[in-house]
């Protein structure tokens, strides 16, 4: 089993930034993909960017330009450095982890974007 821990949400003023972390542990055999994922009220949980296993990285149309992911292999950790939030990228944001084709997720943390 995988276990995933976000942090780094909070509330931020529009054209704020904000640093989320996550942090995988547990028995990693191989983990593939890193990504997060996002869910507002009362809407579908939704992709936000992707990590892959060979370095090659993915956006929402959405965000492009304004997040940028990173992962640190060796701490089995992404991140989603988010620049210029505006109100409608606030949601319940979610990692997620693929190994040996299963799906893991963690709790979210939330990103709240207001004046």
């Amino acid at each position: 089993q995988v276990q995933l821990v976000e942090s780094g949400g909070g509330l931020v003023q529009p054209g704020g930034s904000l640093r989320l972390s996550c942090a995988a542990s547990g028995t990693i055999l191989s983990i593939t993909d890193m990504g997060w994922y996002r869910q507002a009220p009362g809407k579908q949980r939704e992709f936000v960017a992707d990590y892959s296993s060979r370095d090659s990285t993915y956006y929402a149309d959405s965000v492009k330009g304004r997040f940028t992911i990173s992962r640190n292999n060796a701490k089995n950790t992404v991140y989603l450095q988010m620049n210029s939030l505006r109100p409608e990228d606030t949601a319940l944001y979610f990692c997620n982890a693929q190994m040996l084709g299963v799906n893991f997720w963690g709790q979210g943390t939330q990103v709240t974007v207001s004046s």
